[in-house]
């Protein structure tokens, strides 16, 4: 569902040309069918014929694919259909989604309407980042497999100063002010990100890391909404960088606090194969053929494939069929690359070693 989207995603015109249309499941075909060609009737009052005859492709491919199904599907059904207008390539796509259409919705646009589908394949299980310095922040996400940068803020906080007496007080009421006003700003700007999240049903936890103290008075002044307070894990993490780095460090050094992740366990098993390829025991394999062949003799152990392989669903019902551990690497990881131009994206770790 992921490569599809990704694939829809790449489909433009530069009129409303290109179809979308949710079916929720209960809905006659019959009635669907009429709307459709209701549509085909009014297109002909479109005045530019190169996007008329495109509009009326779309309709009549998605009345043809709808005729031939009796009964809309208990999840529903999804139609794409259009023309490209740079290649000229048709597309008609007509499925079941995994889970339930909960709308009807039908629209010819410049583009497809995936954001449907995309709430379907979203993680379910989702770390809200922050970390965190009296003028610095970075506030991020750990989405299964991936670590997403959201937002990153500065403040001025001036440094020290040689004032004495009176004036040193003041002064120092006066930074202390302008870093607290910092922490709110952060927090407000985390509480925008995390609380659809929350309220969502997706958010799982926040963890909260910097450099000094800051991180310990930003949990301690509670300056995240209420609700999200309560969902920080753990104590505050010393983490030594901000952006996309410092989020890597922070998810790094709370593996205890959240271990069972898909971003740890997808980890723990590429290290696993690293060791394996390091000592060159002959667990660690690589290689299409060498990989089904192993596959066959029912020798693997962990198949570790990314996310946009052109066989992923064969070796999934390959890796089922056999009791098989299946790890998808999505793009975002860390090692997506290093798989992909390395070993084509598949590699495997044995039970045993393989006689040549």
């Amino acid at each position: 569902m992921k490569q599809l989207i990704k694939e829809l995603k790449k489909w433009n015109a530069h009129a409303t040309t290109l179809l979308s249309l949710y079916i929720p499941p209960g809905r006659p075909i019959g009635d669907i069918v009429n709307i459709l060609r209701q549509e085909l009737s009014i297109t002909e009052n479109i005045k530019l014929k190169r996007t008329r005859s495109k509009v009326q492709f779309a309709l009549e491919a998605a009345i043809d694919r709808l005729l031939k199904i009796p009964k809309v599907p208990k999840n529903g059904l999804v139609v794409f259909a259009g023309e490209h207008d740079e290649t000229e390539d048709t597309i008609v796509i007509v499925f079941s989604p995994p889970e339930p259409v909960n709308i009807f919705f039908y629209r010819t646009d410049k583009y497809f309407h995936t954001e449907f589908l995309e709430s379907m394949v979203e993680e379910s299980d989702i770390y809200g980042l922050i970390v965190i310095e009296r003028d610095e922040a970075t506030i991020g996400l750990l989405k299964g497999g991936a670590i997403v940068v959201l937002d990153e803020l500065e403040g001025y906080i001036p440094g020290k100063h040689s004032k004495g007496g009176w004036s040193q007080r003041r002064y120092d009421r006066i930074i202390e002010e302008m870093v607290e006003d910092f922490y709110k700003k952060v927090g407000e700007k985390a509480s925008s990100y995390f609380i659809p999240l929350l309220e969502s049903g997706r958010l799982k936890g926040i963890l909260i890391g910097g450099p000094g103290y800051s991180k310990l008075d930003f949990v301690k002044g509670s300056y995240l909404d209420y609700r999200l307070q309560k969902l920080i894990v753990g104590s505050p993490i010393d983490v030594s960088a901000q952006s996309e780095p410092g989020l890597r460090e922070l998810v790094e050094k709370a593996k205890d606090y959240i271990k069972e992740t898909k971003y740890h366990k997808t980890k723990e098993v590429l290290e696993e194969f690293k060791y394996h390829l390091a000592k060159d025991d002959g667990l660690a394999t690589y290689g299409e053929s060498e990989i089904l062949k192993a596959l066959e003799l029912g020798a693997v152990e962990t198949l570790i494939v990314v996310e946009d392989h052109p066989k992923l669903a064969e070796l999934k019902s390959i890796a089922e069929a056999r009791g098989v551990k299946l790890v998808v690497v999505s793009e975002d990881f860390l090692e997506y690359g290093w798989l992909k131009k390395s070993f084509g994206g598949l590699v495997a770790i044995l039970r045993y070693q393989l006689i040549s």
